[in-house]
């Protein structure tokens, strides 16, 4: 039977996020967020006639992931600032 040994282990204690992580974090959040409004907004949505079919729907939803990730590299709403300073400070 072998059994693990802890002895010589070494765990670093938990530090807070780093500051490009949690921006990169927020920005994350931000473009999840812009990708649902795009969706409840119907962009993307296929038209009935004349349509892509079941292909055109399946792949609408990386048009609006895509559309989303620009929107936040072009500003956004300002939402990923917002979520920059909360995860910094629920890391206090």
């Amino acid at each position: 039977m072998i059994s693990p040994s802890t002895s010589g282990l070494q765990v670093a204690a938990p530090q807070g996020p780093r500051p490009d992580t949690a921006l990169s974090t927020g920005q994350q959040l931000e473009a999840v967020f812009l990708t649902e409004m795009l969706k409840i907004a119907g962009v993307g949505k296929v038209p009935e006639t004349f349509g892509g079919g079941a292909g055109e729907d399946q792949f609408a939803s990386f048009l609006r992931e895509a559309q989303a990730k620009e929107m936040v590299r072009a500003g956004g709403l300002g939402l990923a600032a917002h979520f920059d300073q909360s995860i910094k400070d629920a890391a206090k």
